[in-house]
């Protein structure tokens, strides 16, 4: 509205409409598929503030330590920010400024040293080369571990999260559409900038003319003694048809029909051994037996034989005197 204001109020409209483009996303909630997604993006975000967090470590170390070899005789703190942070942080992604670091590569015309002269930016500061091959080991190290060691272990982060999400899904969106009916209840109907009036008016019927909201009745915290009696059943039941519903899942599953034809296969193997050994037993009374049978008989024949002689042998003759 006013030409002192016009350029900061449309940076603020720029950055206004980005936050109110990115605001859209949270629409998506009430999809079973991507509603998940998004709790997976606000985890990933606190996973990259951890990763920040050591970067920035590196990037202090790195930064600072090249600046003191580079140019230890510039004063100004805009180029001195600008070379710890800015620059270290476009070496990770491959823009790596050979002519600034490079002995061989570094352009020595219109340089000076003097500190007057390089704040009032009358020429630019000469590159210390004396110890360049340090700057470019340096280098080396840290381009090492940003880009293989720390955004490896990003990307491990974001694996453990995305499959720590991806296998509650169903339950991470069943909150957060709860959570959505909530906050689009409770939110007056008009849209900004007419959202001035509901707050107008819901301060009028609040602290005014003190009257109770209605909404805050439709979502009980807090349940009676015979309502909280039905839900302590209603969860019991429920919980009931979920262990038995992941029972059935678990009979049903592949693994545990394996487990179990293997429990059926080691059970019919203990008792074909049983078996096995029930006829080893058999097998060795029956031999037992007959060699019993054959000595009894042996011993019957014995016997009659014994018999017949005794029967045929004539009488002893009697002396005479």
């Amino acid at each position: 509205m006013f030409p002192e204001t016009f350029e900061a109020g449309r940076t603020v409209l720029c950055f206004d409409f980005m936050i109110f483009t990115l605001r859209l996303i949270h629409i998506f909630a009430v999809n079973k598929q991507l509603g998940p997604k998004i709790i997976i993006v606000r985890k990933m975000m606190k996973d990259v503030f951890f990763f920040l967090f050591f970067l920035g470590v590196w990037l202090i170390a790195y930064g600072v330590a090249t600046e003191g070899l580079l140019h230890p005789s510039d004063m100004r703190l805009t180029w001195i920010f600008r070379r710890v942070f800015y620059r270290p942080y476009l070496q990770i992604f491959g823009q790596i400024p050979l002519d600034e670091i490079d002995a061989a590569r570094i352009a020595s015309s219109n340089c000076t040293d003097d500190p007057l002269a390089i704040f009032l930016e009358e020429a630019m500061p000469c590159t210390n080369t004396y110890a360049n091959w340090l700057v470019l080991l340096l280098l080396v190290v840290f381009l090492l571990v940003a880009n293989i060691l720390l955004l490896n272990l990003l990307i491990a982060m974001f694996s453990y999260t995305f499959s720590k999400v991806q296998g509650n899904s169903d339950i991470y969106w069943k909150f957060q559409r709860y959570n959505l009916i909530v906050e689009y209840h409770n939110r007056p109907v008009l849209a900004p900038p007419l959202i001035i009036i509901s707050h107008i008016h819901t301060f009028i019927k609040r602290k005014i003319r003190k009257v109770e909201s209605m909404k805050a009745k439709h979502f009980k915290l807090e349940l009676t003694g015979p309502q909280d009696s039905r839900m302590l059943i209603w969860e019991a039941v429920q919980k009931e048809n979920y262990l038995v519903n992941i029972a059935k899942h678990k009979r049903d599953s592949d693994s545990e029909r394996l487990r179990r034809t293997s429990q059926k296969v080691d059970q019919a193997l203990k008792h074909l051994t049983e078996i096995k050994d029930h006829d080893r037993r058999l097998k060795l009374l029956e031999s037992e037996l007959e060699y019993c049978s054959s000595a009894i008989s042996w011993m019957v024949e014995a016997l009659s034989q014994s018999e017949v002689i005794k029967c045929t042998k004539p009488p002893p003759t009697q002396k005479k005197d």
